[in-house]
Parts: C-alpha cells; structure tokens; sequence
C-alpha cells in the first residue's frame, strides 16, 4: 500500500486488518496470498512488509550457498556401501526413476506408508501458515504474539531433531512416525480448545506441532533410506522428497477452499482428523526395516 499524505504509519496494516481487504469477507482467498514468518512477525511493526523481512531471506540464502559449496560429495560411500551390502540386487529390479517412483509412491507398503505421512505433515506446515495467524489475530492477538507462536514451531522442529533422530535409531522409526503424527493432531485440537486464552492456546499447539514434526523428520527420511537398496535410494529419496515437499503447497490450497467454504475452526478440525489418520496409516503400513550393523 503507498503511504498517503497526512497520514503517517499507513504503508502497511497489521495483521489482523489484512482479512478486510479479502473480497466477500472469505478468509481462504488471503491464505492462498498471505504467509506471516516468526522473524516478520518481530520486524513488521517497526519496518513494515518490506524491505527488512525480505533481507533476513537472502542473507539465509547467502549462508546455505556458501555451505553447499564446501560439503563433500557421498558417491564413494554410496559404492563402498553397494559393494559391501549383504543382500544383492535382483537382476530383474528397475532401478529407474519411473519404477522407483511407482515402488515409492505406492507398490512398497512401507515407503508407501512414509510418503503419505511426509506429505500430511508438511501439509499441516503450510496449513498452518495460513490459518494460525487468522485465527489468533480474530481472537485478539498482535504481530508480535503471533510471530512468538510461529516462531516456536520451526524452531522446535529444528532444534528437536538433534535428539529425535538419536532417538530413532535407539527405537526404531516406527514408534516416532506414528506418535508423531499423533501429537501434531493434538497440537491443532489444543489450538481450538484453548481459544478463549489466545496466546496460551498459540503456545501449547505451536509446542505440541513443533515437537510432533521433530519425531516425524528424521525418522521418515531414515525408515525410507531403510527400505530401499542403495542402488535405487536416491530416487526413493527423491520421490518421498517430492510427496513431502508437495504438501506445502497442497497445505496452503487445502487451508484457502476449507476456509471460504467450511470456516477457521473446521479446517482446523479438518487438519487434525486427517494428521490422526495419516498417523494410523502410517502404524499400519509402515514396518521397522534397520539394516543390521557391520
């Protein structure tokens, strides 16, 4: 928006003044245009939309290219690891992207199982970058607050991978998977269960999602590099990657067509009934394959 004359403040509205300029008073239309980020939150009362969130960006940009440039390629430990493996490529196995894609996707029960809850889980992530500001903002909270609650979910989501991923290989994928997936629906049952204390409820729910989606990581990636033979991994990896990522943007259309037809509070409830029952999808398909230690 440009700044009009006389009227200081005005080259951006806060948060909760955005569904106003939605046309028809539908919330779905803004979340399909609209994603509040944590460090936005903090910046945007101070600096506006634009330039400094923006800054933050490509100065995370800058550091992930400057990393990729010094990692060491993984070829050699792929071909040691092929030539030691204890159980040897069918000769009739296609090891093509089409095939692998299919056996990812579908015909193997177990990658099957992890594609579709990596998929549900990121879809929760893009949901809730559209829904959560909405509904906190309706309910009274401010830039600030709802930048601490957003902040909290990738953060713990980092963070608790470290022990996560330890934990995986101490347990087994599977128990993390399945609980995982369970406690991020809770995590949205809290956010609507809690409503009448906002901030509270932003907390506890971006807790709970933040921990749930820690458990669920690195033990989907593990369980799908468990199943499949390092001579087609990397396009099992790739097709799983591919289901997972998509979920981002099928979150961010879900969240749009729930919330013009259904309303806040039900796409809500829709994104915790479809996490528990991703979760149970993936306890009945998904079985604990871990190579056994050389």
């Amino acid at each position: 928006m440009r700044r009009r004359p006389g009227r200081p403040g005005t080259h951006h509205r806060p948060a909760h003044r955005l569904p106003d300029l939605r046309p028809h008073q539908r919330p779905g239309r803004l979340l399909l245009h609209h994603r509040l980020r944590p460090h936005q939150g903090a910046h945007q009362p101070s600096y506006g939309l634009r330039p400094v969130p923006e800054l933050i960006g490509i100065v995370f940009v800058a550091a992930g290219l400057a990393l990729a440039l010094v990692v060491r390629d993984t070829a050699a430990h792929v071909a040691l690891e092929l030539a030691h493996h204890t159980k040897p490529l069918p000769t009739d196995e296609d090891t093509g992207l089409k095939a692998t894609f299919t056996r990812t996707s579908w015909h193997n029960r177990s990658l099957r199982g992890a594609s579709q809850a990596g998929l549900v889980n990121n879809l929760n992530d893009g949901l809730t970058w559209g829904v959560f500001p909405l509904l906190f903002t309706d309910h009274g909270l401010g830039l600030a607050a709802v930048g601490l609650v957003k902040g909290l979910y990738p953060i713990l989501w980092g963070l608790g991978q470290i022990p996560t991923g330890h934990l995986a290989d101490r347990i087994g994928r599977k128990p993390l998977i399945v609980h995982g997936m369970l406690v991020q629906a809770i995590g949205f049952a809290v956010a609507l269960a809690l409503l009448s204390r906002p901030l509270l409820a932003g907390i506890l729910s971006a807790v709970l999602l933040g921990l749930g989606t820690a458990m669920v990581y690195p033990a989907l990636i593990a369980s799908v590099s468990d199943h499949a033979h390092p001579a087609w991994r990397a396009n099992a990896l790739g097709a799983y990657r591919f289901w997972r990522d998509i979920g981002y943007a099928a979150g961010a259309l879900v969240a749009g067509i729930l919330a013009d037809a259904l309303g806040l509070d039900a796409t809500v409830i829709a994104a915790a009934v479809l996490t528990a029952v991703s979760g149970l999808l993936a306890a009945r398909w998904i079985t604990e394959h871990r190579p056994t230690p050389r």
